[in-house]
């Protein structure tokens, strides 16, 4: 996995600053897989797609994730620390859309382009049904069961084929003891990292170019350690 470069940073920045969280998983993914027509990204399975995010983030910026959350219960803030490789340990490779039948009618795993048909949905389960209509690959003639009635099963089911899909953790409170689980959003995690570091980078910009009048592409074509020594200079 090749590492993003500062120039290669910044230009992923501004081309996602605008877009939904999805379209920059999308993004940052493109990046990862070069090997993939950027048009395929969006039909991947959800697990695939954040495997991909998560090699990514390893080679950007190391294995170890550390990150904050919030205590359910009580409020307390809690440092949580991840291991990219732990979480890629033993994961399915598997790039094709998994497929499954269940009350005699067939189903595949869902992607990208599923949920942003569901991101303007507020009621969970009225998009959990929606997610599953759009998941659903029998003939509309052939489907006379409710849905709704198949949330729990369907679930279970692509959460099996697809276990990278819905990456969660277990925590536990060390203050009050409360056990819980969160979502780990690993787009989002790396959308933030590339954004603060991307900022970084304008901000070095700003300060040289201030003092000395250099353009961009000299600043950024100087080594980072170079770079920093020249900030020391002007006190920055």
């Amino acid at each position: 996995m090749q590492a993003l470069g500062e120039l290669e940073i910044l230009a992923l920045w501004e081309r996602g600053l605008e877009r939904h969280p999805i379209d920059r998983a999308l993004l940052l993914c493109a990046w990862a897989r070069p090997e993939l027509p950027p048009s395929r990204l969006p039909d991947l399975p959800l697990g695939a797609i954040n495997r991909a995010l998560l090699r990514l983030r390893e080679a950007c910026f190391g294995s170890r994730i550390n990150a904050y959350v919030d205590c359910e219960h009580c409020g307390e803030r809690m440092e949580i620390c991840l291991d990219t490789g732990e979480l890629l340990d033993g994961i399915n490779e598997n790039d094709i859309p998994a497929e499954f039948d269940l009350s005699n009618l067939r189903f595949r795993v869902p992607c990208s382009r599923d949920l942003a048909t569901i991101t303007s949905e507020r009621d969970s389960k009225e998009a959990a049904v929606k997610l599953l209509e759009q998941c659903c690959l029998s003939p509309s003639d052939k489907i006379n069961l409710k849905f709704s009635s198949l949330l729990d099963e369907t679930e279970t089911i692509m959460a099996n084929l697809d276990p990278e899909a819905d990456i969660n953790l277990a925590l536990t409170c060390e203050d009050c003891g409360e056990t819980w689980r969160v979502d780990f959003n690993i787009g989002a995690l790396l959308w933030d990292e590339v954004d603060v570091r991307a900022r970084t980078l304008l901000a070095e910009v700003h300060s040289l170019a201030c003092a000395y009048g250099w353009t961009e592409p000299e600043i950024l074509a100087l080594s980072p350690q170079r770079r920093s020594t020249y900030l020391d200079m002007v006190g920055i």
